[in-house]
């Protein structure tokens, strides 16, 4: 007769129980072999073969002298120590920064504004959603020649015209030519197209408060600034991060409207970073110079994206 003791369990159960570190290593191997990875699969191969791999590959002539067509000769640093010799490129750097500030700090503080008077209970809210929100949806190009128009510099013509007609004759202006409002005028444009963009982000952002806690404010005496101060824009950190977040992406990448109104003129007055890379590919054939101001201008976007989130998320957790 064979006695079994209750009190130490057989060698052979430990043997057949696996240890917890192999346990979560196969659980990690089978996660990435279960049936969403398959749909995804295919598009990720095309984003890989489309645009991850030709970015990576094109680092390489960042540092040869290739003109497009013919044999391309390593050359080093050289077209990095160029960069920042080129005055036209320094010059771009600082209109670029320049509209960079002017678009992120004038455009989220319209949508804002924007947002918050759409939120409100009027009858006409939904179609003033819509008018706001359509310039967003226009191609870039489409809006650069409308404004155009708007800022021709005839005295009778758009803007200026406006201008005249209400006795302000005064302030009529060259607004693309002048050297000194080129920039601005720019500036002015890409607002005026993607304030709504903003709007919109903001309106998400204000549909998620709580009314309880403004009746709640409310009855603690606070008056409507105080409780946008205290309550409202606290709860609108996310929707600040995002709009921050695109807004500088979008400044610091600015082409199509520069590029339709103005090609970075009078001069150099209102070129930008990609213009200026547009230009030195496309129009003098300095492939090799335009990758490295490419590379440059990815590695300071990715920067400064990162900073700012790691600042707006240490916000948001507050």
């Amino acid at each position: 007769m064979t006695v079994t003791s209750t009190l130490h369990p057989a060698p052979a159960a430990k043997r057949e129980a696996p240890p917890a570190a192999a346990r979560r290593r196969r659980r990690r191997g089978s996660r990435f072999l279960s049936p969403p990875w398959w749909f995804a699969a295919p598009a990720l191969a095309v984003y890989a073969l489309v645009v991850l791999y030709p970015s990576l590959s094109g680092v390489v002539y960042a540092f040869t002298d290739w003109n497009g067509l013919g044999d391309r000769g390593f050359v080093g640093l050289d077209n990095f120590v160029r960069l920042f010799r080129d005055d036209a490129a320094r010059g771009s750097l600082v209109n670029t920064l320049l509209l960079t500030v002017a678009i992120v700090v004038v455009q989220n503080a319209i949508g804002l504004l924007l947002a918050l008077g759409v939120h409100a209970r009027i009858k006409s809210r939904t179609v003033l959603r819509v008018v706001f929100f359509a310039p967003a949806v226009v191609s870039p190009v489409m809006v650069a020649f409308l404004w155009k128009y708007i800022y021709n510099p005839a005295p009778d013509a758009g803007l200026n015209g406006i201008l005249g007609a209400v006795g302000l004759g005064g302030l009529r202006q060259d607004w693309l030519g002048n050297p000194d409002l080129a920039i601005w005028s720019i500036a002015g444009m890409v607002i005026w197209q993607f304030a709504g963009y903003s709007m919109v982000i903001f309106l998400a952002g204000l549909e998620g408060v709580p009314e309880e806690l403004h009746e709640a404010a409310m009855i603690d005496g606070a008056g409507r600034f105080q409780r946008f101060r205290h309550v409202t824009w606290p709860l609108l950190a996310p929707a600040v991060t995002i709009n921050l977040m695109l807004s500088t992406i979008g400044g610091l990448k600015l082409f199509d409207q520069v590029y339709a109104a103005t090609q970075g003129g009078p001069g150099h007055a209102s070129e930008t970073l990609s213009t200026v890379l547009y230009k030195q590919a496309f129009v003098f054939g300095n492939y090799g110079y335009s990758i490295s101001i490419a590379l440059v201008l990815a590695l300071f976007v990715a920067a400064v994206s990162m900073v700012q989130i790691h600042y707006l998320r240490g916000r948001e957790t507050a």
